[in-house]
């Protein structure tokens, strides 16, 4: 019963880690006017215009008309507004423009900084399998390359074991055919000399 609980606690711990690698990696996820240097995010609030950018979602969240609307794009009145320079807070939180109060005295300090390098000009190749990053089509080619040569090694050490394997079952039987000729031969040599025998 010990072991029994023991397992269940064991494959309850592996698939929670599992969830959470998968759950914490979305880099390829995050739009390239990203700050840089986080592996997850789930939102950005930018503190200059008040406003909140969903990363699984990919939406902008702006207060209008006495509510929070979602929307693909920043409304006419943020034209203005340059994603890639202005400063982005990345708060892992659900919804936080639920709270908005509290980020906005938050992150208040942070409005109108600049200096963030974003994602399209790294050149960490972790940002590399974002579609949108300069350096995603070499990428991919390398990736696929890199695929081919594994492939064909693959098959390469394939085709030798079963060569190997093919040499073998040849070698044995030709060790086989020997001692059936070894074995005729003596047997050939004991009549012979059983005859011999008998005629002295």
């Amino acid at each position: 019963m010990r072991h029994f609980f023991v397992l269940i606690v064991a494959l309850f711990l592996s698939s929670a880690i599992s969830a959470q690698v998968h759950i914490n990696l979305n880099l390829g996820a995050q739009p390239v006017w990203g700050p840089t240097g986080y592996d997850y995010a789930e939102n950005y609030y930018f503190p200059d215009i008040d406003a909140y950018y969903c990363v699984p979602q990919h939406l902008f969240f702006f207060y209008e008309g006495g509510r929070w609307i979602s929307r693909a794009s920043l409304p006419a009145r943020f034209h203005n507004f340059d994603l890639y320079s202005s400063y982005k807070v990345v708060v892992n939180d659900r919804n936080p423009w639920r709270n908005s109060g509290m980020y906005r005295e938050k992150y208040a300090s942070f409005k109108g900084r600049h200096g963030q390098e974003f994602i399209r000009n790294s050149h960490d190749s972790r940002y590399f399998e974002n579609k949108n990053h300069p350096e995603h089509n070499k990428w991919m080619q390398e990736q696929r390359h890199g695929n081919i040569h594994e492939n064909n090694r693959m098959g390469r050490d394939e085709n030798n074991r079963m060569r190997g394997n093919e040499n073998n079952r040849m070698k044995g039987n030709g060790n086989a055919r020997n001692n059936d000729v070894r074995n005729k031969d003596n047997k050939q040599n004991t009549n012979r000399d059983k005859h011999d025998n008998g005629r002295n």
